[in-house]
Parts: C-alpha cells; sequence; structure tokens
C-alpha cells in the first residue's frame, strides 16, 4: 500500500515537472514569425535553404518559425499569431487583393515585415507593398564577390559586421527606391562588374512603416549564404528589429 502511495506521488511530480518544463518552454517560445515563400515567377533553388536556416534561428533564439507557401494564410487573424512575416525569396503576384488587405491592416497594426532577397522582384502592382519592401527589382549581372559597404552598425543587423563585407552573391539592381528607406550598406559598384544604381548602391535598410517595422536585406540567392556566420547573424538581427526585440540605437 505505502509503496503504491509513493509510486503515485514519483509518478505526480514527474508529470507535474514535465508540465512546468512544457510550460517554461512555451512562455519562451512566445515569440512566432511566419516564413513565406511563394513564387509565381524564377523560383530560387536556395528557398529549402534558407528555411532551414531560419528554423534553426528559432530554435536558438526562442523564437517559433512556421513556414508556408499557401497565401490563404494572409488573413488578418491568422497573422496576428506572428510579430512578423518573412517573405523568403518570393517571385511575382503572390496574393489576391483580400490578403493584401489583411497583410496591410497586419503591418498596420504593429507587425513586423524582412525581405530577403527575391522579396525586392515581387508584387510589382502594388504601390503599399513597393513602400513596404522599399524597391523593385531591376537587374542583376551574374554572380560574383562583391564590397559591401557598411555604412551603419547601430542597426541590430549590422552591428555584427565589417566596415567591407566581402561575399559572394547575386547582386540587384533596383528602381522605385523609396527615399523613406533608412540605408544600413551599399554595394561598391567598382568592386563588381555590373553594378546600374551608382555610387549610393542599396543593399540592406530598414524603415518605420505604417504603424509596423520594415527591414531588407539583398543578399541570400545562394545555398551558401544560409550557412555563412555572418550572413546568419545579419538575417537575425533583421528578424529582431521587425519583431520589436532589438532597436537601431542612436549614434554616439
Amino acid at each position: 500500500m505505502r509503496k503504491s502511495f509513493y509510486l503515485c506521488a514519483l509518478l505526480l511530480a514527474v508529470s507535474l515537472g514535465s508540465f512546468a518544463q512544457k510550460k517554461k518552454k512555451a512562455a519562451a517560445t512566445k515569440d512566432a514569425i511566419l516564413v513565406f515563400a511563394k513564387t509565381a515567377g524564377f523560383r530560387h533553388a536556395s528557398i529549402p535553404k534558407g528555411k532551414q536556416a531560419l528554423m534553426l534561428l528559432g530554435e536558438q533564439n526562442k523564437f517559433a518559425v512556421d513556414t508556408t507557401e499557401d497565401a490563404s494564410v494572409f488573413t488578418l487573424d491568422n497573422l496576428k499569431k506572428y510579430k512578423a512575416v518573412v517573405f523568403l525569396s518570393t517571385t511575382g503576384n503572390i496574393l489576391d487583393e483580400a490578403q493584401q488587405s489583411a497583410f496591410e491592416q497586419y503591418i498596420r497594426g504593429g507587425g513586423g515585415f524582412v525581405g530577403i532577397h527575391a522579396a525586392a522582384d515581387t508584387e510589382y502592382d502594388w504601390p503599399w507593398y513597393n513602400q513596404l519592401v522599399g524597391a523593385y527589382f531591376l537587374s542583376h549581372p551574374k554572380q560574383q564577390n562583391v564590397d559591401v559597404v557598411v555604412n551603419d552598425h547601430t542597426h541590430p543587423s549590422t552591428v555584427m559586421l565589417p566596415d567591407r563585407w566581402k561575399r559572394f552573391d547575386e547582386l540587384y539592381n533596383y528602381k522605385k527606391i523609396i527615399l523613406g528607406i533608412k540605408v544600413l550598406a551599399t554595394l561598391d559598384e567598382t568592386s563588381y562588374k555590373g553594378g546600374a544604381n551608382g555610387v549610393n548602391h542599396p543593399f540592406i535598410w530598414y524603415r518605420e512603416f505604417d504603424g509596423g517595422r520594415s527591414f531588407y536585406t539583398g543578399g541570400g540567392h545562394t545555398d551558401e549564404s544560409y550557412v555563412e556566420p555572418l550572413f546568419v547573424q545579419h538575417l537575425l538581427g533583421g528578424i529582431e528589429y521587425a519583431i520589436g526585440r532589438k532597436s537601431a540605437k542612436k549614434p554616439m
């Protein structure tokens, strides 16, 4: 009888301990992001590697990551579950009018946005999106090495980067660049061939827009980007800004 009592007590203690651990883990991962990778134009082969990298960042930094290519999830009630939505090399027209409206309302309610690489090659007929993402894709030369000039280290996405960040990627030229973006880094067009934006060629930027927070990086075309330590940390900083964990520091 006594042994049974002790066994029940032990099982209850283990059960309560497991429940407490699950509750603590759930509380630690209350932040969540949605990674959206639908394509209606060119599809980047690096998208699966990008998803894997973002899911690993979530595990390591205590935020939940859902991935989808189903645009039907763009309802206001569903989007409210997330602190930020990541457009991972999306292309073309990927949302209908109702989904666009839901996304606009989400941002106006304080939501975050992260655009990676071909997020700029998306939704050309939606002027609000141009304002959100900050610029549209124009063209690109062949993939090659480049010097990324980091002009501002006060943002969570650039604090870890060197003044001249040497890397290999597909380098976009942009059109319809929004004046309100805060450019963190530019491409040195003298360090590669095919640049078309001149001395002030934006590559990384952010802005507060329409009630929310927007961050964009031009990197991320290659598989290798998503295991490149500096690029992955750079993405993490952009996400932390978008979800409101960190903000840009004011220059000293």
